[in-house]
Parts: structure tokens; C-alpha cells; sequence
């Protein structure tokens, strides 16, 4: 019997030639901080489609130049990164693995330092730091203050994710993620830790919701009826008073209604809390939302091993496993998962047969 790891998975007009999925991973190796995309990018993001995943996901790509967490992040507002983009999206299908990207503007936690920076914290204006922009004013621990969007500037942000979803379609992608997780701007606005505000983007859920659901519908309208649109969400903010479980399977309902084919489940990073962490930690917040809503959901977090990741397929917990660390360990996971069931695929590279040949070990 074929594993469940390698059936294919439709959605919309495009089908996935497996479920093992390469999440966003952020790289922060822009280093001209241009936004562009180097040939670490190709050799990064490449290395998981010769591996034998299903689809490969880029990293947090900003939408506009302030919205990057660092000045070293992936940025698609320019032709010259559309250009790099593509020649990325080329080699992922010459693989024939799916290529997808995620959208993202990082709000009030944009403009800060690096990991690899001696430095952390917001980089200074002189430094080459911006301004950033939030739902209110309220910063994050340890970073400076943002500035509250107004109506102008929320309908240029809904703008901006609109044009970079036409430059993806333009560079090939094939799946448009959305990233409304992580303490990030569109997370900010869903969470009422982080959203104070008394107008239509404001108070309850459907009102912090609202600017999700105008992205969303922005982007399906610029990119059709037939592509894929993903949105990564924190299902919960692990506090109390936050964003709950119940509320993002009713946002995951929302979300189905304008037109979003797949839920990436992930969670926390809006505040600074210690949450229980273990192997497949997200996974029941990702069962919870298919189970009650019907969505096609993505399951990430601490995923390592392939009898791991099948079981969490054999038993309807999700419909897609997302390969993030331990892809990053070894590239070639999707190849060593066939080999550890026996399966023969039909797409090993030539190059490579002689390592991953159809049931050797």
C-alpha cells in the first residue's frame, strides 16, 4: 500500500505530487539588503525539491520595504526580485516539486537585527532601520514603538500584497501563502493582545479579522479562481486573554467563505510566553481546525521522522506535513521517507539513484 506521505493533493487547479511540504524558513541572507534573492536561495530552497518534497515553500517575502523583519529579508516589490525569483521557481519545477512563497509584512516586529548581528533589538534609523507600522502603537517587548495604521495606510498594505501575489504568479509560483501568524502585522490585528482598536478593525473578532479577510480577498481576485491561496495562522497565543483555538476555527470558517484552500496551523510569537514544546506539539491545533471546519490543514512543528509524519496522515490529523528543522538536517528527507517504507518514486534524481534506490536501505 502507498504511504499516505505520497499521494498527490489537489487543490484547486494544481496538484502536489506528495504531502511533505518544506514550510517558509527564513534565511536573512539578502545581504545587499536589496530584497533580492541569491544563489544561496536557489541552492537553499533547490535542495529540498531535488530531496523529493511535495511543494517548497519560500521564506517570509515582504510585500513592501518596511514590512521586513530584517534588512536582510526576501522582498517581492521590485522587478529585480521578481527576476530572482523566477530563475528560483524554475529549478524547484525542473525537480518537479510545486513551489509556493509566502507573502508577509511584519508589522511592528520589522526593522530588527539579524540573528547572525551582533546586535538584536530595532536597528537604529542611522543604521539602516525604518519606521515600522502596527494595529496600535503598542510595540513589542524590547523594540520600538510602531505606528498605528490608519484606513490610508491599511488600504495600501491590502495594495501591496495584492501586487506582490501578480509578481509571484508572474515568477512561476505555483501556491500564494498568506502569513497572518507569528506576531506578525496581520497576526497583530487578529490578536487582542495587540489590537486595542475602536474602529472596523477593532473590538471583536470579526472586526480584527477584517483586514485578514481583505488581503485574502485581494489576493483571489489578483491571482484567479484556479491557484491555490494558503494562509499560516497561530491558532492560539498560548495566554489566556488572547487569540484561542475557538476563535481561529471560526476565522478558519471566515477564511474557507472567501476563498482560501488550505490552512498552515502554527501558533504562538505575538507575545513573549513559554508554551509546552515536544515532537508534534501543533499537531492537535491543526486536527482541531480540519476536524470542525472541513479545511485542508497543514501540520507543523517538531515533525521529524518519517513513521511520525505518515501517522499523523494515516490518521486524518492533517492533510499536509510541513518539514521545517529537520529538512534543514537533511534535504533529502522525502527520499529517505520512500526509502524507509520501500516505495519506489518515480522521481529520484538519476544523479542520486544509487543512495536512494527503491527499497534499499
Amino acid at each position: 500500500m502507498q504511504p499516505k506521505l505520497f499521494e498527490p493533493i489537489t487543490l484547486r487547479g494544481h496538484t502536489v505530487r506528495n504531502r511533505i511540504w518544506i514550510p517558509p524558513m527564513c534565511q536573512y541572507s539578502a545581504f545587499a539588503q536589496d530584497g533580492v534573492a541569491t544563489d544561496w536561495h536557489l541552492a537553499h530552497l533547490g535542495s529540498f525539491a531535488r530531496g523529493g518534497a511535495g511543494a517548497v515553500i519560500a521564506e517570509a517575502t515582504s510585500v513592501t520595504a518596511e514590512g521586513r523583519i530584517s534588512p536582510e529579508d526576501l522582498g517581492l516589490w521590485s522587478d529585480e526580485q521578481e527576476e530572482a525569483l523566477k530563475r528560483i521557481v524554475s529549478f524547484v519545477h525542473s525537480q518537479g516539486a510545486s513551489a509556493g512563497i509566502q507573502l508577509a509584512h511584519a508589522g511592528r516586529k520589522a526593522s530588527t537585527f539579524g540573528p547572525f548581528a551582533e546586535e538584536s533589538g530595532s536597528v537604529p534609523r542611522g543604521q539602516g532601520g525604518w519606521q515600522t507600522l502596527g494595529s496600535t502603537e503598542e510595540p513589542f517587548q524590547g523594540l520600538e514603538a510602531p505606528q498605528a495604521l490608519d484606513s490610508a495606510g491599511i488600504s495600501r498594505i491590502v495594495a501591496a500584497f495584492a501586487a506582490s501575489a501578480e509578481r509571484a504568479l508572474r515568477a512561476g509560483f505555483d501556491l500564494i501563502e498568506i502569513h497572518a501568524a507569528h506576531g506578525y502585522l496581520l497576526h497583530e490585528f487578529l490578536s487582542p493582545l495587540s489590537n486595542t482598536r475602536n474602529d472596523a478593525y477593532g473590538g471583536s473578532l470579526a472586526g480584527r479579522a477584517r483586514l485578514l479577510l481583505e488581503v485574502v480577498d485581494a489576493v483571489r481576485t489578483q491571482v484567479g479562481p484556479q491557484v491555490p491561496v494558503l494562509v499560516r495562522v497561530s491558532a492560539t497565543d498560548w495566554v489566556e486573554e488572547g487569540l484561542t483555538l475557538d476563535d481561529t476555527v471560526e476565522l478558519a470558517q471566515w477564511l474557507k467563505d472567501h476563498g482560501v484552500d488550505l490552512i498552515d496551523v502554527s501558533s504562538g510569537g505575538n507575545v513573549p510566553v513559554r508554551f509546552p514544546v515536544g515532537p508534534g506539539y501543533q499537531v492537535p491545533l491543526a486536527a482541531a481546525i480540519g476536524t470542525q471546519t472541513g479545511m485542508p490543514v497543514a501540520a507543523v512543528g517538531l515533525i521529524t521522522d518519517p513513521v511520525q509524519a505518515e501517522h499523523i496522515l494515516f490518521t486524518g490529523q492533517a492533510d499536509v506535513v510541513l518539514i521545517g528543522r529537520e529538512a534543514l538536517r537533511d534535504p533529502h528527507f522525502g527520499l529517505r521517507a520512500a526509502q524507509h517504507f520501500g516505495h519506489s518514486l518515480p522521481y529520484v534524481p538519476t544523479q542520486y539513484s544509487r543512495g536512494f534506490g527503491a527499497g534499499k536501505k
